[in-house]
């Protein structure tokens, strides 16, 4: 006589044959996508972690304040890193993008490599914000609240946008202190995690261009930016009727 299964097994062998393709539709819906085909609208992420404003504050401070990161920066990365943003900006000017008497900006400026590469390239009306300041090329300041007034630049420079806990209010101050028809150049991370202090990742340009509302886009091009992939390039839109 063939043996008959088990009444306990045969409703669930009955269960999982009508349940399974709704298994089959809900881990369709709800597995995100792959990481190379993420949604635009979503490709600037916040990461989480900080429940107040002067937490995150502590968190940069912690990075800028390091001796030993200090101590590199000054040391063996100064001359390796004035080298490289010198060329950078030798590049612009020969873009036309920034000019000797261009009044620029660094912002995240560190101990001021940029600043310093900035002067190397001619362009000698330069300085550079950052948490804590580092006399004579770079001065105390919040890139969240820039301390300078409307229109104050020509050209503007930041490789911290990853930084940013606000990026919104981030672009909103680049373009608030930049003069019409002035440049930001922003070195980023694109779809990769960049060092630990970052408050954002970004996936793709498109939440950057997006962020830029009073600005055009003058182009976008892969670089090799110590540890940033990625050179946008915005000029500010000119004043309607203005010069």
């Amino acid at each position: 006589m063939k043996p008959t299964k088990p009444p306990i097994l045969k409703y669930f062998l009955i269960s999982l044959f009508f349940f399974l393709p709704f298994l089959l539709f809900f881990y369709k819906t709800t597995t995100p996508p792959p990481h190379n085909h993420r949604d635009p609208t979503a490709g600037l992420t916040i990461r989480p972690g900080y429940k107040t404003y002067e937490s995150y504050i502590q968190r940069q401070l912690n990075k800028t304040l390091n001796p030993k990161l200090r101590q590199t920066w000054l040391t063996r990365d100064w001359d390796r890193k004035v080298t490289v943003f010198t060329q950078f900006f030798q590049d612009f000017k020969q873009k036309k993008l920034l000019f000797n008497d261009s009044k620029s900006l660094s912002i995240g400026a560190r101990v001021g490599q940029e600043v310093e590469a900035l002067k190397r390239a001619g362009v000698l009306d330069a300085v550079g914000i950052d948490l804590v300041p580092y006399p004579p090329l770079v001065i105390k300041g919040d890139f969240h609240h820039q301390p300078f007034d409307d229109e104050t630049f020509d050209f503007e420079f930041s490789n911290v946008f990853d930084h940013a806990l606000y990026p919104r209010k981030f672009v909103r101050e680049i373009e608030r202190t930049l003069r019409p028809g002035g440049v930001c150049v922003l070195h980023v991370a694109v779809d990769r995690r960049s060092d630990k202090y970052s408050a954002n990742d970004l996936f793709s340009v498109e939440p950057l261009i997006e962020l830029f509302e009073n600005s055009e886009l003058v182009y976008v091009r892969k670089v090799d930016g110590f540890g940033l992939d990625t050179e946008v390039v915005f000029r500010k839109k000119k004043k309607k009727g203005g010069g």
